[in-house]
């Protein structure tokens, strides 16, 4: 059974940067498309960035192009999502994805929360 574990949020003042990780188990980590999301209070769960199993295709929402950057270390089956320049809107709770067409798979973590305020 697929299981993701997020890990490395927390507090931090405007400008500052976190790293992200989730670690993957019970599944094959290469054959899976890697995403996080967030949903922040009142809001919708929106795409923060994707990887594909690779690691050769990465894709952003355009609210966080050029400050963060998805990787994926599959020797450790893990995915990075590396957070710079944060601001008070990208507060929210991130969430880590694996994804399959076949055989079929579709995972979620349980989140980790980022705060960034001053």
């Amino acid at each position: 059974q697929a299981q993701l574990v997020e890990s490395g949020g927390g507090l931090v003042q405007p400008g500052g940067s976190l790293r992200l990780s989730c670690a993957a188990s019970g599944f094959t980590f290469t054959t899976a498309a890697m995403t996080w999301y967030r949903q922040a209070p009142g809001e919708e769960r929106e795409l923060v960035a994707a990887i594909t199993g690779d690691g050769r295709f990465t894709n952003y929402a355009d609210s966080v192009k050029g400050r963060f950057t998805i990787s994926r270390d599959n020797a450790k089956n893990t995915v990075y999502l590396q957070m710079n320049s944060l601001k008070p809107e990208d507060t929210a709770l991130y969430y880590c994805r694996a994804r399959r067409t076949f055989p079929k798979m579709d995972s979620w973590g349980q989140g980790t929360q980022v705060t960034v305020s001053s």
